[in-house]
Order: C-alpha cells, then structure tokens, then sequence
C-alpha cells in the first residue's frame, strides 16, 4: 500500500494484467472481428502486422478470416490512434475517427504555412467528390488539389484532405497474400453507411483499460494521440479501480478485469513491428526492459519482436525458408525449445505447408 492507500502494482503484475487483456497470456477463442474490436484495432503502418498480431493471440486463427473480413469491408485501414494507420472493425472507423480529430488537427497545423490562402471548408468538399468518384492515390489528390490551388505547397494539400476527411485505403490493398497501391475514399463511402458521432470518451476509456490496464491517465493519452483526458477519467473515478506503480503513478482499472497473479506464467510469443502492445503506455517498462529500450528499431526500420517471459526479449525475421530468432539475453535450453515451438506453431498458421527451420542467430544485419 502507498500511503494514500491505494494498493502499489509490481512491473510483473502490470505486465501479466496487460498480457491477459491483449490476449497474449493465452490465446483466446474470440473470431478475428471481435478481438480486433476488443483490441481497439491493430496498429497496420505495414500489410502484415495486423495478421501476425492475431495468429499470437487467437486459437484456430487462419489469416483469411481477417482478410475476408476486409474484402467485406467489416474492417478497414485507417489513419487514427497517434495518427498511425490502424485496421479497425468498421464501426469503430467510423466513431474513433472523430475522437481522434484533435490529433489530425494538430498534425495539420504543421502544414499550415503551405497552405496559405486555402479555403480548408471547400478543399475537403472536393476530395470527397475526388475520392468518392473513384478511389485516389496522394499522388493524385496532390495533383488534382494543386491544380485548384497552384501556388499552395502540393504535399501540405494531400495532408490537409487526409487530416479533414476519414479516408480508408481500398482493397485489395492490405488483403493477405495480395498486392495493392494505397488508395483512398472516405469511410463513409466505403463502408456504405454514415459517419456517427464521435465515440464518448467514457467509452473509450472503459476499452481502453479493458485492452491495455491497468493505466495512468498519460498512458491512454500516449495511446490514442491527445492530451485532455483527464476529466474522462474523473467521471468515471466513483466506477473505476486504483492502484499506484512503483514510482507512485496513480493507474486505473475496472473492477471486472483481470489481474493475474505476477507468477503467472507467459509462454513465448511472436510479435509484429508496431504491435500495439509496446506502444501504448507512457511507461512501457511493463513490456519492455530499461536495458533494451530503443532495440525495436533502427532509424526508420521497425523490427519483429519476441516476448519471452512476458517481456520483450528478442528479435525475429523470416529468412527464405527459416525463421530467423535474435535472443537479446542467454537463454535457457527450456526457453529455446519453448521458442522453437511456438515458432513452429506462427510459421504453420500464416503460411501452412511451408516447412520453416527455426534457428538462433542475428536478425539486424551489422
């Protein structure tokens, strides 16, 4: 107990909790719908990663269940959470959008001297019409907004119509084993229905911490991209669980979540780059060790990662015919033949029939 009363949380309590509400402590049996839905979308900067994030958290998982979901268009790709592309299911497309604008309008702010002079009000009325007569790349949203506005700066154009409009990126981009060029339309457009009001915060606070708490009030903010949120979490103070962190940081929770014990064991798991897991909290010290912050990336290159024991531990790429492990520590005989399987398990759902080698050795080429 602190002494304000509230019970302090171990980084090993913190990280079995958010293990079991990102479906990484055991696989869940939920359809790919809904663990996207209660996930709250997976981050999608690359093709891959939402169908690698599943087949670590899902029982039975087959990438064309998602895949068949977007062809369907009950999910879409979209810009929303830290202004990041993100699969979601289509209602949440249409409701996060919205919450998230505060974000897209800081993003635009950026772009503003290249925009001198332009009606923002008309230029998102014509990339409606633009993107809603026919799916458009930015290349030629640029080009057709610049031809509207010639002495504004093409790029901050492009921007401007991302940033005010909710544009999804149209099949066949993002469909598994399928190539695409990115383009765009509206949400509204795409999915065939109108866009709703903006997701009451309160509710996204409550799949928030169902997904990743418990958490701090920072912790959702780094989440979803905004600052203010605060007086979300106040509202719910009366509803809401509170604990503190080792370094006194208040977190919330619902009553209903789960908790593990710190003991609980985590098995092995193979994560994609951007997984959402260790990008979503001020603090990531739950997921990721002090010693290998800053090993999940290289400039603008993101790695695969491996959690082992709950945190991350490791690298992985698949090389040709061999999965490819990079342990960032010595591991122990049982831990590699852990690994090895749960490899062999990955490798056998997203790409049956293909024999995969599992060995040890260096992913980042130095």
């Amino acid at each position: 107990m602190t002494k304000s009363g509230a019970p302090v949380l171990s980084i090993r309590a913190l990280n079995r909790a958010t293990l079991a509400r990102q479906l990484l402590l055991r696989r869940s049996a939920l359809s790919a719908r809904d663990a996207v839905r209660h996930l709250v979308g997976l981050q999608a900067q690359n093709t891959e990663p939402p169908y690698y994030a599943l087949a670590a958290r899902l029982d039975g998982c087959a990438p064309e269940e998602l895949s068949g979901l977007m062809a369907r268009r009950a999910v879409a790709r979209i810009v929303t959470l830290r202004s990041t592309l993100h699969t979601h299911t289509a209602e949440d497309c249409l409701a996060l959008g919205p919450f998230v604008q505060p974000a897209r309008d800081r993003e635009l702010g950026v772009f503003r001297a290249g925009l001198a002079g332009v009606d923002l009000g008309r230029l998102a009325a014509l990339a409606r019409e633009l993107v809603e007569a026919e799916p458009r790349t930015m290349a030629q949203l640029r080009a057709a907004l610049g031809a509207e506005w010639p002495g504004a700066e093409p790029r901050a154009l492009a921007i401007a119509a991302r940033c005010t409009l909710p544009l999804v990126q149209v099949t066949p981009r993002g469909l598994w084993g399928r190539g695409g060029q990115v383009a765009l339309t509206t949400a509204e457009h795409w999915l065939g229905r109108p866009a709703g009001p903006a997701a009451d915060p309160d509710t996204v606070v409550r799949r928030y911490l169902a997904a990743f708490g418990p958490a701090s009030v920072k912790d959702m903010q780094t989440w979803a991209g905004l600052t203010r949120l605060r007086p979300a979490f106040e509202r719910l103070r009366p509803d809401l669980l509170t604990f503190r962190d080792p370094n006194g940081v208040e977190l919330f929770d619902l009553p209903e979540a789960p908790r593990p014990d710190a003991d609980t064991p985590a098995p092995p798991r193979f994560l994609p780059e951007y997984d959402n897991l260790l990008l979503s909290h001020a603090d990531r010290t739950r997921v990721v060790p002090p010693e290998h912050r800053g090993r999940t990336a290289r400039g603008n290159q993101a790695f695969r990662t491996l959690l082992v024991d709950g945190f991350l531990a490791g690298l992985w790429k698949l090389r040709g015919d061999t999965l490819v492990v990079e342990p960032f520590g010595d591991l122990t005989k049982a831990q590699r033949e852990d690994i090895s399987a749960e490899g062999a398990r990955m490798a056998a759902v997203l790409r049956p029939g293909t024999p995969y080698d599992v060995r040890f050795g260096s992913v980042v080429r130095r």
